[in-house]
């Protein structure tokens, strides 16, 4: 069992001054999720030190390391066991994602799986996976570590319950390199959008999970992404890029059948099929517009009518009197209503809004150790504290408790 007490009573410390006081809310839901979600561990020193690791991520305030962490108990063997949890034991971090995806998906509901990019930037090239990334939102090329991470997601809050690491090209054919950092010999070569793909697989369909629509919220999507939308009969959708060449199939815009467009122009060319779309539930400090939708039915030219190949729905979103459109997505979610799309991508604005709010406070970018296995454990008990400050946050008013 773990113990269900306050970081203060279990480790015979105060809580130092740069200590966050947790209310009784985040307590009983640490309490509850931790049970749930380390249950596999093993060994009972081995909840005890994911507990006090879950409590120092949610309570020391500035960088979330090992050894501002381990601060909080007070020793200085302290640091060197909890480093060894984290970095070199042999404990699965799968088992404790499947489990906290289980229960955030209980505790939401969730509606969907949005899967995004997170960029660490990193100083030096000793961290697993780092490498050269030019980052379009900058203008510059950062030296990082880029990941992928599926985050159950409401309208009311976003959890991330599964993480896959990209690995450049340097990683595959330095020998040395991956063998100081522990990266594994079935860490293979794979694109961004690859990981993006196997980490959706692996949490819906490798864990059990119920079926629900996975949006990409990626940059755009590449030609391999656009053929799994036109093939998967998973319910799919997938920001795409303006000069994505797309083929008009709707009857509403008859003559273009015939001529692959770029799909900003298509979009443009059905601005008068524009319709207001619900907001949903809005999000704490966004200014509210008019939210306009548009869809269009399309097919991918590459594959011709007739083909196993399935016709697919471009979406269009914007604010009324801005840029139109805004935003260009693919779904190969064909007869549901174009409002449905709408809140679809609706869940990925809630996703980003609670990675730069929460993810980013608990620490998640903050493993500073240079090993594969030290960083999968460290953010997926980063996502365990994010779903505790989400799900112990009564203002949410979420409709059911961890179980």
């Amino acid at each position: 069992m773990i113990d269900h007490y306050p970081a203060a009573v279990r480790t015979g410390h105060a809580l130092p001054a740069q200590a966050q006081a947790p209310s009784a809310s985040r307590d009983l839901t640490l309490a509850e999720l931790s049970s749930r979600v380390l249950a596999s561990l093993p060994r009972s020193d081995q909840r005890r030190k994911g507990l006090q690791y879950l409590d120092g991520l949610l309570t020391v305030q500035g960088r979330k390391s090992i050894r501002n962490i381990a601060k909080l108990l007070g020793t200085q063997a302290s640091e060197q066991n909890l480093h060894h949890f984290i970095c070199d034991s042999t404990w699965d971090w799968v088992p404790i994602r499947r489990a906290l995806a289980e229960a955030v998906d209980d505790a939401l509901p969730t509606r969907a799986w949005v899967v995004r990019p997170m960029t660490i930037p990193k100083a030096g090239q000793n961290s697993v996976g780092v490498g050269q990334h030019f980052s379009p939102a900058l203008g510059q090329t950062l030296n990082a570590q880029r990941a992928v991470g599926v985050w159950a997601a409401s309208e009311s809050a976003s959890v991330p319950v599964n993480w896959r690491l990209y690995l450049p090209s340097s990683w595959h054919t330095d020998d040395a390199r991956r063998s100081q950092a522990a990266v594994p010999e079935g860490a293979s070569a794979e694109s961004l959008h690859g990981c993006a793909v196997e980490a959706s697989r692996e949490t819906q369909l490798g864990w059990g999970l119920p079926v629900r629509p996975v949006v990409f919220d990626l940059d755009e999507a590449p030609e391999p992404l656009l053929e799994t939308l036109a093939t998967s009969h998973a319910p799919l959708m997938a920001r795409v890029g303006e000069d994505t060449l797309l083929t008009v199939v709707d009857r509403v815009m008859g003559g273009r059948e015939q001529s692959p467009l770029p799909a900003h122009r298509i979009m443009a060319m059905a601005g008068n099929m524009r319709r207001p779309v619900p907001h949903g539930r809005p999000l704490p400090g966004r200014v509210q517009g008019m939210p306009l939708a548009a869809a269009v039915r399309v097919e991918l030219p590459a594959y011709p009518r007739g083909s196993e190949h399935r016709q697919l729905v471009l979406l269009g979103t914007g604010d009324y009197g801005s840029r139109w459109p805004a935003e260009l997505w693919l779904s190969n979610l064909t007869t549901v209503p174009m409002e449905y799309l709408a809140r679809l991508r609706q869940l990925t604005a809630r996703a980003a809004r609670d990675a730069a709010v929460v993810a980013d406070r608990v620490g998640i970018r903050d493993f500073t150790g240079r090993s594969f296995t030290g960083w999968h454990r460290h953010v997926t008990l980063a996502s365990a504290a994010h779903a505790v400050t989400m799900l112990g946050d009564p203002a949410r008013q979420l409709p059911h408790r961890v179980r």
